[in-house]
């Protein structure tokens, strides 16, 4: 794969460019956010890890640009701010990963990896989702239910992909918070619950059939019927 390293700690860099070509990875490198955002709108990549903090532009600034641009490639954010809260950020900006510092390099190319396959799986598997009248394509991000567009945020459309590929499974909130936004389920927040009410009022509100149903202390399903 061609890769977009962003990273502003030179050792560091140098380490994980050196282990991707290790791993017949071509590797594009910035150190600021300015050359990397410039290098990410310029080229085609088939991923980009791009650091949190960065000299210039950060990356949230850089990922929301991309994701305002159109531009779908997939996106690692690693950095060493590691809080619900930051992760949550991070996801909301467009990546579509996210790893704290320090980490093993195994596991950064294992993520690589298993990113690659779900790109594939994609390109092979179709890219329309449905459930009754509610239909979600995913190369263009266009959502409708019936003839009417469902409008969703990044984290939104995560969200109901996940729950598109589940289908008629009831998935409990600690799936969805390992899945969809990559961290472990802490019982002391209620962002799920929120996203959940968010996608239910666009996807569900001034329909008479209901698609997405909570089931008591086990989850959430959405299903036709």
């Amino acid at each position: 794969m061609k890769i977009l390293l962003v990273e502003d700690q030179a050792k560091l860099n140098a380490y994980i460019r050196k282990s991707l070509i290790e791993n017949n990875h071509e590797v594009d490198q910035a150190y600021d956010g300015y050359t990397g955002k410039s290098l990410a709108l310029a080229n085609l990549y088939d991923i980009i890890i791009l650091d949190a903090i960065l000299p210039e532009v950060n990356g949230f600034q850089i990922c929301r640009e991309l994701r305002s641009k159109k531009i779908k490639t997939p996106v690692i954010m690693i950095s060493a701010l590691g809080m619900i809260n930051d992760k949550v950020e991070g996801f909301e900006s467009g990546a579509d990963d996210y790893l704290v510092k320090p980490f093993e390099i195994k596991e950064l190319l294992l993520r690589i990896q298993a990113m690659y396959k779900r790109s594939q799986y994609i390109a092979t598997n179709g890219s329309i989702l449905s459930a009754g009248d509610l239909e979600m394509n995913i190369d263009n991000k266009i959502v409708r239910r019936g003839d009417k567009r469902i409008d969703l945020t990044i984290k939104e459309f995560a969200l109901l992909e996940y729950l598109l590929k589940n289908k008629g499974k009831t998935i409990s909130k600690a799936e969805i918070a390992e899945k969809v936004w990559k961290i472990n389920f802490d019982t002391r927040t209620n962002v799920i619950e929120v996203y959940m009410n968010f996608i239910r009022k666009k996807i569900d509100k001034n329909f008479e059939q209901k698609l997405l149903w909570t089931v008591s202390g086990m989850g959430y399903v959405l299903k036709e019927c």
